[in-house]
């Protein structure tokens, strides 16, 4: 059976080079740059570096980015009423513009922060659209926007979704304006990428937005071939020289497409001026095409957008594919002899059937696309997802310590809340590799040595998804108290970098050599469960192993500001779960799947949330444990979701608010899934519960149901397979 063909429905666009797409073309043929002065913000010490601003952004009372990402998705739905199945946003930023100017202003109030998370970004475009299913952010650097695209491909062909929102989006902030000033990576006369005299790139800001359907719509822009992913695992935010990770990702787009080189027209570069980054690739394409397409970077007229800028190089594509017109690598002036590649000088007319479109970020993700004319090339064979998710090995940080030390004080009915200090969360790591790392990226790379050493594997894990509600708290706090105590004249580069969401990520693909997809997920307090479904869409039955990881740390000053569940001066809590798994059926293993996962205002809800686990009959015969999650800022609704649920099905049977034992932080649904396995594997379970009346021993060959309540309800399942 041949799998289903994705096409483009409808694009959105915002860039400094206009609003919509025939303001985007208009600028492209004119080869006009969008670089120019900041205008955002101010700053202390002038005259500001120039940047890529979205000029005559309509005003709105939610931050920046949202405004974006809202206007383009909006675009991109035209004349389209029906809201659809998903949403996939790539962002960075999230609200930080916002949280910088309240941090400024020394604003104390927590809901002044709601929309800092960069969850709250996709929540916003699906409230806009009255979107009724996921809504998911990933977070992977520059390449954020095409990896989104990339997970809302496979899910889309696996038939697990209709019709899907997917894209990106970022805007100007202190952080990214400073911080990659801070790495001297700005070319202070504006993006000329692989031009000989190249000093760096331009940042900048946008949005793009791709209705992606396996429903043929009557005049679809483009259709989108293909997607590839890959990790360089050589270093946080420098590319692997020889570009082994950007053409492991050209290749796989290729494979999965069922093209070869040949049938390429058109390569839109990532290209964004660097001197490191444009020589990777220049290398990748090199050897990958001894001779290449037309090809050029956009970036020097659109500047950097971050997590929007994969998104931005798709529409363009696809205005390319439809127009046939190829955009100009505006700033172009000079041949690097170095770099053995002649992008294109002007914009030209050219009939084109497939563009490959790279996308680089920050530790080494890599996202490429390929979008085609539409119904031009052979549909492929789809990849099988027809095992379970397997679980090989597993681990996790509390604040009573490491996965025995947690066990060993649930199985009392005791708290494992608190936070362990920087030296027993890292006492499985080797000193060397780790002396520059904070808190997050300690958690994460020790949850994944760990969950390793349980696994029995004898190669690690080829692959990372990891969830994170709030990312790295201490290298942004640091970063931005750095640029004030200085006046903003000496921001930290190691915070910078340290600062993203998938640093983490990054860290353990580097230490373990994992160069397979590496997707970070932030869904606040659903993170995990976001991790986990990218985990399902993405590994198929030939799949290597892979690590799922979640975990978030607890910040003083941070916490209680953006995690509406932190009460102000209440003892924090932090650590997470790590797994190794992989799409394979094992007997005695522990089989993983996340069969549910939607907003709680989307309408019949937990009857959705019943018949997708199989009806209450079934419920009933086959759980022998819940274990619940509901966050401290949705106490009432969470409660009273439980109780529905339960008077719904009849379930009788044992129930665990797992946050009372694990404490609050938007990781804790990891730890869950540690306890869950942890209960199947022993067959015990809390004396809490055991005193409802029960023996505190599961019943053998049931399942334990893992639900997340509040404002997004989820399910997971584990049982023994």
């Amino acid at each position: 059976m041949n799998r289903n063909n994705v096409y483009i429905a409808g694009a959105g666009i915002l860039s400094p080079l206009g609003i919509g797409l025939e303001a985007t073309e208009k600028a492209l043929r004119e080869n006009r740059s969008g670089i120019g002065p900041l205008g955002v913000f101010s700053i202390r010490h002038p005259p500001a570096l120039p940047v890529a601003e979205v000029q005559e952004l309509a005003d709105s009372p939610l931050p920046r980015t949202h405004t974006l990402a809202i206007q383009a998705a909006l675009q991109a739905m035209g004349d389209r009423r029906e809201a659809p199945d998903a949403i996939i946003l790539g962002t960075t930023t999230g609200g930080i513009l916002s949280t910088e100017q309240l941090l400024t202003d020394k604003v104390q109030n927590p809901q002044k922060y709601s929309y800092h998370g960069l969850s709250t970004v996709a929540e916003a475009v699906a409230r806009q659209l009255r979107c009724p299913g996921k809504a998911l952010t990933v977070s992977t650097a520059c390449s954020s926007g095409a990896v989104a695209i990339s997970l809302a491909l496979k899910m889309l062909q696996s038939g697990k979704a209709e019709w899907i929102l997917a894209g990106g989006a970022d805007s100007l902030s202190h952080l990214t304006y400073f911080g990659f000033h801070s790495l001297q990576l700005v070319d202070p006369g504006g993006s000329k990428p692989f031009d000989k005299n190249r000093q760096g790139m331009s940042v900048g800001e946008g949005a793009a937005l791709l209705l992606l359907t396996t429903t043929k719509p009557e005049k679809p822009l483009a259709q989108l071939l293909g997607a590839g992913l890959s990790c360089d695992a050589y270093h946080a935010a420098a590319p692997q020289p020889q570009g082994k990770g950007a053409a492991k990702a050209m290749q796989t787009a290729l494979e999965n497409a069922g093209l070869t080189a040949d049938d390429i027209d058109y390569i839109s570069l990532h290209g964004t001026g660097t001197a490191d980054n444009d020589r990777a690739e220049a290398k990748a394409v090199s050897d990958l095409f001894p001779q290449p397409p037309p090809l050029s970077s956009i970036k020097g007229a659109t500047g950097h957008g971050l997590a929007a800028a994969g998104a931005i190089e798709a529409v363009v594509a696809a205005l390319a594919i439809e127009k046939s017109f190829l955009p100009a690598n505006t700033g172009y002036r000079e041949a690097d002899p170095e770099l053995q590649l002649t992008p294109l000088d002007k914009p030209v007319s050219h009939s084109t059937a497939a563009v490959l479109s790279n996308s680089f970020g920050f530790g080494g993700n890599n996202g490429c696309l390929i979008i085609g004319r539409p119904d031009t090339f052979a549909a492929v064979r789809p990849l099988l997802q027809s095992a379970p998710l397997s679980i090989l090995g597993t681990s996790c940080i509390s604040g009573a310590g490491n996965k025995e030390a947690s066990m060993s004080r649930l199985l009392q009915g005791k708290s494992m809340a608190g936070m362990l200090d920087l030296d027993a969360i890292s006492k499985n790591l080797p000193t060397r590799k780790i002396r520059r790392l904070k808190r997050l990226s300690r958690l994460a790379l020790s949850l994944a040595a760990a969950a390793y050493d349980d696994s029995g594997l004898t190669q690690p894990p080829k692959s990372v998804f990891m969830g994170t509600g709030w990312g790295a708290l201490s290298e942004t706090y640091d970063f931005l108290k750095k640029l004030r105590d200085t006046e903003e004249q000496f921001p930290s580069p190691i915070d910078f970098v340290g600062s993203v969401h998938n640093s983490a990520a990054g860290q353990v693909a580097i230490m373990f050599g994992s160069t397979m997809a590496n997707i970070t997920t932030s869904g606040g307090d659903y993170s995990f469960e976001q991790a986990v479904l990218a985990a399902e869409t993405m590994l198929d039955d030939t799949s290597p192993p892979a690590f799922v990881l979640s975990a978030d740390e607890g910040h003083d000053q941070f916490s209680p500001l953006f995690d509406p569940s932190i009460q102000p001066g209440a003892p924090l809590a932090d650590g997470g779960g790590g797994f190794c798994l992989c799409r394979k059926a094992i007997p005695g293993k522990v089989a993983l799947q996340i069969p549910f996962y939607r907003p709680a205002a989307a309408p019949g809800v937990l009857d959705a949330l019943v018949n997708a686990l199989g009806g209450a009959e079934r419920l009933r015969n086959q759980n022998g444990l819940i274990l619940a999650g509901i966050p401290a800022c949705s106490s009432k609704d969470g409660e009273q979701q439980l109780l529905e649920f339960l008077n719904k099905t009849m379930l009788s049977v044992p129930v665990l608010h797992y946050r009372e034992m694990s404490g609050e932080f938007a990781s804790a649904s990891a730890l869950a899934a540690v306890m869950a396995v942890h209960f199947l594997e022993t067959g015990l379970f809390p004396p809490p519960l055991a005193s409802q009346g029960r023996e505190g021993l599961l019943p053998a060959a049931k399942k334990v149901l893992v639900l997340g309540l509040g404002t997004t309800i989820t399910a997971m399942e584990f049982w023994i397979q």
